[in-house]
């Protein structure tokens, strides 16, 4: 049970960092003017 639980913490962390990336790409993008200023991600 220990190993499923170590499982879903490392799923649970990639998808923070993916999260994170993801908000500085957008971030990247406004200010380059690819994306409208008030471009929200749904």
């Amino acid at each position: 049970m220990e190993a499923l639980a170590a499982v879903a913490f490392v799923f649970g962390m990639l998808g923070v960092v993916a999260f994170m990336r993801m908000e500085k790409l957008i971030r990247a993008l406004k200010e380059k003017g690819v994306l409208d200023d008030d471009y929200k991600y749904e």
